[in-house]
């Protein structure tokens, strides 16, 4: 849960938004500029007007001497007003989209730093729709809230003080039926908020819904799921359409309701102005430049009205982003903890006590006690959820331990560095993960500046080098973006390629050949054997014919080391793992 947890706050948003445009400030002191200056020419012109129109002195007689310099004047101003507004535009693009670059730059950093805990207890595809999806709803709140917002407030007042300039009585009409459009625009602010962050919300679970249906479409077509995954993502469709629907009608209401407050101030000055002519107070062309900043003045605030909708939009989706950003992190290495390097590991490791659990009311890992010595290979056997995978989230600190201790070349691994601990092991899992990238930068993923013969002997030694050479451009051969130009066997041939070339001094290998032919597996065992000579070594496997040369099986139920010894000894034992490797000889046989 998030340290601080973000209330639905408008204003505290808002502020939290624009802290990450401080930096620039430059930006937004010219977007102002120019945005001041636009206005200032804009609300100029309709005085040019006046002045053009009380030029005309009667029919037939028109002072065109006087006019032409008016109209040139007219000119000048339109062309000077519109180089500041693209100037403005550019200043206003340029703070949004590095404003937003610093926002999603700042998430996917904490993403980067949360325990492995936040990211399995989100759905994947929530946090995708966060980290684009809802970046790209701030940024186009930002965009028209900066564009809008300076031109609009700067029109606002510049008109009123342009309108008190010609008539005092009939700018107080103007101010005084303003307050209606600010309710309205107050009362839309507050109902469509709370719609825009649920809209928001059902966005994140139909990204995350697609995204489970595309990258599992086999398993989807091979259980006929197809008719009960549509009704899934027709619910959350229909709750997205509900949601979309209120929030649209929410925010519709203002363009109609600013409007006729506007109509309601033209008129007022229509009205007003028309008699302060007929009585000479004001000349025609005052009464006509008048009109023009009326219409002038109102039009802003059918512009905030549109801004306010993107608003609310925007502050829902920031809402989400800023829960992620507000996470809590991985809690920092110790001041003193010590760093790890392939000199000081002796590949020890003491399991003290250890007890663990995902969920405090269920139980998992309870007085686990293990010591491996140095080059042993250590296998871990038991049925599917006994704690084998969990005790390899332990081992490289995934997750800490609840209670108890784990030491590694005697240092408690609480007082190690994550990245130096974690580099001491080179890990296999059963789950392949490839990057999309070259073969090359793939196998090279741990140490990006290896020697092409380096990553060349790396792939040898996994027997991947021959299927490498046969892709399209051999080791240059793009990954696709969903992985079908290898085959999954082919892939766990490079993640164990990858290990190959770091060679750490501990081994994690968890069902590492599971995707790999029978032939290719056994050139993979032998490889394994010489990877493995000297190193400590974790096993973790389900065909337990491929851990009878390990040197200690440890056979895990319900949490708990029930069987620990040889294959032979436990064998002999005629025990738990004696019956979980007959089942298998005789399910082979």
């Amino acid at each position: 849960m998030a340290k601080n947890k973000i209330r639905d706050n408008n204003g505290e948003i808002l502020k939290r938004i624009l802290r990450f445009t401080k930096p620039h400030l430059a930006l937004l002191i010219m977007a102002a500029f120019f945005s001041m200056v636009n206005v200032a020419l804009t609300l100029y012109i309709p005085i040019l007007i006046g002045d053009a129109v009380d030029c005309a002195i009667e029919a037939g007689n028109v002072d065109f001497e006087a006019m032409l310099p008016v109209l040139m004047g007219i000119a000048g101003a339109a062309a000077a007003g519109a180089g500041a507004s693209w100037l403005m535009n550019l200043c206003t693009n340029r703070i949004t989209y590095l404003t937003v670059r610093d926002i999603r730059r700042q998430a996917f950093r904490k993403l980067q730093n949360v325990p492995l805990s936040y990211i399995d207890s989100h759905p994947h595809g929530d946090l995708i729709s966060r980290m684009i999806t809802d970046t790209d709803q701030i940024s186009d709140g930002l965009l028209m809230g900066f564009t809008q917002l300076f031109t609009g407030i700067v029109t606002i007042l510049g008109t009123l003080g342009f309108m008190l300039s010609i008539n005092p009585l009939i700018t107080l009409i103007v101010v005084l039926i303003t307050p209606l459009s600010l309710f309205v625009a107050s009362f839309v602010a507050k109902h469509s908020f709370d719609m825009f962050r649920k809209q928001s919300e059902a966005r994140g679970k139909m990204t995350s819904l697609t995204e489970e249906m595309i990258s599992g479409q086999h398993i989807v077509k091979a259980f006929s799921h197809e008719e009960t995954a549509e009704e899934d993502f027709d619910g959350i469709n229909t709750e997205l359409q509900n949601y979309s629907v209120r929030a649209i009608f929410f925010s519709s209401l203002t363009n109609p309701s600013t409007r006729f407050v506007n109509g309601l101030i033209y008129a007022g000055v229509g009205v007003f102005g028309a008699i302060s002519a007929l009585s000479g107070r004001i000349s025609v062309g005052q009464l006509s430049c008048f009109l023009t900043y009326a219409n002038q003045y109102t039009k802003p605030f059918n512009e905030i009205s549109g801004v306010i909708t993107e608003l609310q939009s925007a502050l829902a989706s920031a809402k989400r982003v800023f829960e992620v950003i507000d996470a809590e992190s991985e809690a920092p290495d110790s001041e003193n903890a010590r760093t790890l390097t392939s000199e000081n590991v002796d590949g020890t490791v003491e399991i003290d006590d250890v007890s663990f659990s995902y969920n405090p009311e269920r139980p998992l890992i309870e007085d686990l006690n293990l010591k491996v010595g140095k080059g042993q290979r250590i296998a871990i056997v038991g049925p599917t959820g006994c704690g084998k995978t969990t005790l390899i989230n332990l081992l490289m600190r995934f997750y800490d331990v609840n209670g108890g201790e784990i030491r590694v070349s005697g240092t408690p691994v609480k007082e190690i560095t994550r990245d130096s601990l974690r580099g001491s092991y080179g890990m296999v899992l059963q789950e392949t993960w490839l990057k999309r990238g070259t073969v090359f930068e793939n196998i090279a993923y741990g140490m990006p500046d290896a020697a092409e013969e380096e990553v060349v002997a790396a792939a040898k030694a996994a027997h991947a080098h021959s299927f490498i050479q046969r892709l399209p451009e051999g080791y240059n051969t793009m990954i696709s973006d969903d992985e079908t130009n290898i085959s999954q066997g082919q892939k766990q041939l490079l993640c164990i390629a990858r290990v190959m070339l770091c060679l750490p001094p501990m081994l994690i290998l968890d069902e590492a050949t599971s995707s790999i032919d029978t032939m290719t597996e056994m050139r993979i065992q032998r490889a394994f054997a010489k990877m493995m000579k000297g190193r400590t070594s974790f096993i973790v496997a389900h065909r337990l014919s491929t851990i009878k040369e390990s040197d200690c099986i440890l056979v895990m139920d319900s949490g708990h080391i029930v069987e620990m010894g040889s294959h032979e000894e436990l064998i002999a034992k005629g025990g738990f793992y004696a019956g979980l490797y007959n089942s298998q000889f005789q399910a082979s046989s």
